[in-house]
């Protein structure tokens, strides 16, 4: 395990550089693992949001403790995040707003759906862009939305170098339409155009309980390309019995030899992130999350890159940002140490 060449005076103990990802004294040049932040909630469906997840994460992240007890000091090999691109910010708010705007009047031949749908495709190109580019440099990379169809160009690029993969897809959503009011880039669909994708050979879905008919016939239709753990059921098994333990057995079993892991906030009970932009009752405990991917990592998988999506400071506090910057290091854990 290789290491940054940290500044002599940096105490991993004490509270670390404002303004840099876990205050980590490193670039992402240095760094072996890069996040790319992707402030975007164009599509969003109810509450909004998201586009400030990374700047709130990044703030929030400084609170993070390095130690940990069985990873050790695996943030030695240089975690760090891009900058965040303040015109993504402003291109969201547009399309934001024309998609408000036909929303009023949703029809198949509205001229601005087009538009809508162009923008959101040139925001795949650009994700697509710049995390092929960080593969191609060699770097471990993660991306931080935004809304949920952020990943859809890193989940390309990844097409790209990687012959197959499986994805680990925790929500509390399927995300399986085909387009969503329309939209064909909606952060409802980022699963459905997943699919499309030759190299993903298998979407594993946990915590799932908020879902539409549609959805549940293309599960069907993905002749079991799709393996869904409903929120519902794997509640009744710890009811009657089954140890968290063994379901995650059971949830690994599913997924191939490389893994990407798409984390949407909501995955998680609302409790842990009552900002999201659709909270469902229900779904995973942090503990209970963190102890998958601990489980994932000891099943020797190779994890080839994550996104977290839908995290969105409140108003009033910012614990959904706390809660989402310890779930990003805790997504960079798994990362770096499988």
């Amino acid at each position: 395990m290789s290491s940054v060449g940290f500044p002599e005076d940096f105490d991993p103990n004490g509270l670390g550089q404002k303004g840099k990802l876990f205050g980590l004294p490193c670039e992402p040049e240095d760094s072996a693992l890069v996040i790319v932040p992707v402030p975007w909630e164009a599509t969003v469906s109810y509450h909004t949001g998201t586009a400030n997840g990374p700047k709130a994460i990044l703030d929030a992240s400084i609170q993070v403790d390095l130690f940990q007890k069985d990873n050790g000091d695996f943030w030695k090999q240089g975690i760090s995040m891009l900058p965040i691109a303040e015109e993504l910010i402003e291109e969201s708010n547009k399309i934001r707003s024309l998609v408000s705007t036909y929303l009023e009047n949703e029809q198949s031949e509205n001229p601005l759906l087009e538009q809508i749908n162009v923008a959101c495709e040139n925001l795949n190109i650009h994700v697509k862009t710049i995390t092929k580019g960080l593969l191609q440099q060699n770097k471990r990379v993660g991306l931080v939305g935004g809304d949920h169809s952020t990943p859809l160009g890193f989940l390309k690029a990844l097409n790209e170098k990687h012959e197959r993969f499986g994805i680990l897809h925790i929500d509390a959503h399927m995300d399986l339409r085909k387009a969503y009011q329309g939209l064909t880039s909606s952060h409802a669909s980022i699963m459905y155009n997943a699919l499309k994708l030759p190299s993903i050979s298998r979407i594993v879905q946990v915590g799932i309980r908020d879902y539409c008919e549609e959805e549940l016939n293309n599960v069907k239709r993905s002749v079991g390309r799709v393996a869904v753990f409903f929120d519902e059921d794997l509640k009744t098994a710890q009811f009657n019995g089954t140890t968290w333990d063994e379901i995650c057995d059971r949830i690994i079993k599913e997924l191939p030899q490389k893994v990407y892991i798409s984390f949407d906030i909501d995955g998680l009970d609302p409790k842990l992130c009552a900002n999201t932009g659709t909270p469902v009752p229900g779904g995973l405990d942090y503990d209970q999350a963190v102890y998958l991917l601990k489980k994932l990592v000891t099943s020797k998988r190779e994890i080839i890159g994550f996104d977290l999506s839908e995290v969105a400071p409140g108003k009033d506090n910012d614990w959904d940002a706390n809660v989402g910057a310890r779930v990003l290091f805790q997504l960079c854990s798994a990362l770096l140490l499988c």
